[in-house]
C-alpha cells in the first residue's frame, strides 16, 4: 500500500506539473491570438507572434544555468519550479491589463510581455522535465509521461474551450485572470510535491554545467552508440512529424468540409490521443521499455497507414474517424514510450541540460526532416505519399535491432544509477 500511495503521489505531481506547462503556453498562442483577432490586429501582425515562440527551441541555451544554480527549498527542482510558477501568475495576471490594438506602442508592449511569457514557461519546460526525470523510476516513466500528457492536454481544454468560453461571456481580461488562477491553483501541489533525493556531486561550476553533460554522456556510452541514441531519438517520431504537416491540407482537398474536419480533429482525435496516452502508461509498465518502443511504433506506422487507406480507397466519414482514431491512439501510445526514452538517457546531476538537448534534438524532426513533406506530397501523390510515412519508420526500427532489443531491458547506454561513478 505504501508503494502505491508513493507512486499515486508522484503520478499527481507530474500530472500538476504538465498543467502547468500547458497553461502559459495556451495562453501565449491560442488565447492571446483569439483577443488580437477580435480586436482588429491585422492578420500578418498576429503572425508576428510566432516569433515569441523561439525561446521553446532554444531553451537548451540555458538549460545548463538550472542545472548549476539549483534553488535548494524545497528542492532543487521544486526551488526554480516555485519561483517560475509565480513569475508565470504575474505576467499571464499583467497581460489581462493591456488593450490590444494596431497603434505601434500597443503592439510593442503585447509582443515584450509575448515574449517574457514564452520565456519564463520554457524555462519552467526545462524544469518541469528535469523533475520528472529525476522523481520517477523506471518502472513508472510511462505511466509519467502518460500523466505529464493529460495534465498538459487537460490545460489546453481548459484554455482553448474555457478560455474562450469567458472571453465570450465577460471578456478578454477576465479570461486571462481566469488562466493566471488556474496557474496558481498548481502552485500548492508543487509545494506538497514528493521531495527529490539528495545527489552526492552537485555541479560546481558553470562550466562543468556546459560541457559536463555531453562529456558524461559520451563517457556513459561511447561515441558510436551516442550518435545511435541520438539518431533514435531524431527519428522515432519522424512519421508522426510528416503526417501532422499534412494531415489538414489532405483532408481538405480530398472533400471534407473544414467544419467536420476541425471537430473531427479537435474532439474525437483529442480523446482517441488521451486514450492513447492513458493505454501507454498501463502498457509501458507491463511491457517494459524496450517491448513498449516497439510496439507502440507499430501501432503509430499503422496510424500513417490508415491514411494511406484514406487516400487510396476514398473513404467517407466513417473511414475519417477510424483513421483519425487510429492515428492520434498510436500518438499517444508513441509519445508515452519516446518521454520515457528520454528521460531514462539522462543522468540526475545534468538531466535539466541532457533533457533540453535531447528534445532538442528530437524537435528536429518536427522541423528540419519534415519541412519538405509538402513537396513531396506534391511530387508523388497522396496515397504514395503516406506510404512513404510509413516507410519512414525503418530507420528506427532498424537502430532498435541494436539500442533496444526485444528481449532487452533498457536502452543501451541508458542511465544507470548502480554504475553511476559519482
Amino acid at each position: 500500500m505504501r508503494m502505491a500511495n508513493g507512486t499515486a503521489r508522484r503520478l499527481t505531481a507530474v500530472a500538476a506539473e504538465g498543467v502547468a506547462s500547458g497553461t502559459p503556453y495556451m495562453v501565449g498562442t491560442k488565447l492571446l491570438q483569439g483577443w488580437l483577432t477580435a480586436t482588429g490586429v491585422p492578420l500578418g501582425l498576429i503572425g508576428l507572434l510566432a516569433y515569441a515562440e523561439l525561446p521553446y527551441t532554444l531553451k537548451m541555451l540555458w538549460a545548463p544555468a538550472l542545472d548549476r544554480w539549483p534553488i535548494p527549498w524545497p528542492d532543487r527542482r521544486r526551488g526554480w519550479l516555485l519561483l517560475l510558477q509565480l513569475l508565470l501568475v504575474g505576467v499571464i495576471g499583467a497581460m489581462s491589463l493591456l488593450r490590444p490594438g494596431p497603434e505601434p506602442a500597443k503592439l510593442t508592449a503585447i509582443g515584450v510581455m509575448a515574449l517574457l511569457l514564452a520565456v519564463v514557461s520554457a524555462t519552467q519546460d526545462i524544469v518541469v522535465d528535469a523533475y520528472r526525470t529525476d522523481l520517477l523510476p523506471e518502472a513508472e516513466r510511462g505511466a509519467g509521461a502518460a500523466a505529464t500528457n493529460l495534465g498538459y492536454r487537460a490545460a489546453m481544454l481548459a484554455i482553448g474551450a474555457g478560455g474562450f468560453i469567458v472571453a465570450g461571456r465577460t471578456g478578454w481580461p477576465l479570461a486571462f485572470l481566469g488562466s493566471a488562477v488556474l496557474m496558481l491553483l498548481v502552485v500548492p501541489f508543487t509545494l506538497t510535491a514528493p521531495q527529490l533525493p539528495p545527489i552526492q556531486h552537485q555541479v560546481s561550476s558553470l562550466r562543468q554545467a556546459m560541457v559536463g553533460p555531453a562529456r558524461e554522456f559520451l563517457h556513459r556510452t561511447g561515441r558510436g552508440r551516442a550518435a545511435m541514441l541520438l539518431a533514435l531519438v531524431l527519428l522515432y517520431r519522424w512519421p508522426d512529424g510528416l503526417l501532422n504537416v499534412m494531415a489538414v491540407p489532405f483532408l481538405i482537398q480530398k472533400g471534407f468540409s473544414p467544419e467536420l474536419v476541425g471537430s473531427v480533429l479537435a474532439g474525437w482525435g483529442i480523446g482517441a490521443t488521451i486514450l492513447g496516452t492513458i493505454l501507454g502508461g498501463i502498457l509501458f509498465g507491463r511491457l517494459g521499455m524496450n517491448r513498449s518502443l516497439w510496439i507502440f511504433a507499430l501501432v503509430g506506422a499503422a496510424g500513417n497507414l490508415a491514411y494511406w487507406a484514406l487516400a487510396r480507397f476514398d473513404g467517407g466519414p466513417t473511414a475519417l474517424l477510424m483513421a483519425v482514431g487510429l492515428e492520434n491512439i498510436g500518438g499517444g501510445l508513441v509519445g508515452a514510450a519516446f518521454v520515457a526514452l528520454l528521460m531514462s538517457l539522462c543522468n540526475p546531476r545534468f538531466s535539466a541540460t541532457q533533457y533540453a538537448l535531447l528534445s532538442g534534438v528530437y524537435a528536429l524532426s518536427r522541423s528540419l526532416l519534415s519541412g519538405q513533406a509538402g513537396f513531396v506530397a506534391e511530387g508523388v501523390g497522396w496515397s504514395s505519399f503516406f506510404l512513404l510515412t510509413v516507410a519512414s519508420s525503418l530507420p528506427a526500427f532498424l537502430l532498435m535491432l541494436w539500442l533496444t532489443p526485444w528481449n532487452g531491458d533498457g536502452a543501451k547506454g541508458a542511465f544507470d544509477p548502480a554504475r553511476d561513478p559519482t
